[in-house]
């Protein structure tokens, strides 16, 4: 029988073999910052289910959650989501070589746990304790891995090769998950859920204008996602980020208002 320790590591070594066989990104491409979707008619066929369920019962549940619940109550649990998550940050932190960052997140995670009310309340912040926010995904961009493929995950939504990977590993190396009096099994997972509730009801007029009033919502998502996260990596680093979108037409000398060009939000699917 696999111990906690044994089965983390299998995972681990699982998760860099399917890095390390997934469609690898051409230095070229990744250097001027174009979208690598070589899965594109797979993703686009998830990106329709995932809209199905959203318009279904994730956007309908999320609306009638923050209209019923009063806005205390969830900024309350939202809190309460971010503490869980604080201990596998500083395990991030401890292998990303941060360990300044990993320091704020214990801090912040005995100080929300004890004062805070079991983490329902933030004073830390009042404390003056930075906060922070960090992954697996984060870690292996850090260790060199590059970007990867684009990908939709089912149920999760947009996602690249390396933060997918990063997803999956987050869910199991979480310290409070191995702790023997750990109230609920899957504790981190349920107060994802309930967190990313929030946001979705929260936030819906923003998010039902990219999925239900774009042209081509499957762009758009794709888009607004690299960007975001593009520049969560890049840190501190602006020239970094700011040369992910460097202008097509600079070395050429094309004039956009005359040259013919790809709509990067033409469906190619579409009938």
């Amino acid at each position: 029988m696999l111990t906690s320790s044994s089965f983390v590591r299998s995972l681990a070594l699982a998760a860099f073999a399917a890095l390390s066989a997934c469609a690898t990104q051409p230095p070229e491409t990744a250097a001027r910052g174009e979208i690598f979707d070589p899965y594109e008619r797979t993703n686009r066929s998830i990106h329709r289910f995932n809209l199905g369920v959203d318009r279904v019962l994730f956007r309908p549940a999320a609306k009638g959650y923050v209209s019923v619940i009063p806005e205390p109550m969830v900024t309350s649990f939202n809190h309460f989501a971010e503490n869980i998550s604080l201990p596998g940050q500083a395990v991030d932190y401890l292998l990303q070589g941060k360990p300044r960052e990993m320091g704020y997140a214990l801090a912040r995670f005995v100080i929300n746990s004890t004062v805070g009310f079991a983490g329902l309340a933030d004073p830390a912040s009042d404390f003056r304790v930075p906060p922070v926010d960090t992954d697996f995904g984060e870690t292996l961009h850090v260790w060199g891995f590059g970007e990867g493929a684009y990908v939709e995950l089912p149920l999760y939504g947009p996602s690249t090769t390396r933060d997918a990977i990063g997803v999956v590993v987050n869910l199991f190396t979480n310290p409070i998950d191995f702790a023997p009096t750990r109230p609920v099994d899957n504790l981190g997972l349920y107060t994802e859920i309930v967190r990313r509730m929030s946001d979705r009801g929260r936030y819906s007029d923003t998010v039902d204008s990219i999925l239900y009033e774009s042209a081509d919502s499957y762009a758009q998502a794709r888009l607004i996602y690299l960007q975001n996260r593009r520049f969560e990596l890049a840190g501190d680093d602006e020239a970094a980020y700011l040369e992910l979108y460097t202008d097509p037409y600079a070395e050429t000398g094309s004039d956009p208002t005359t040259d013919p060009y790809i709509d990067p939000y033409e469906d190619p699917y579409a009938e």
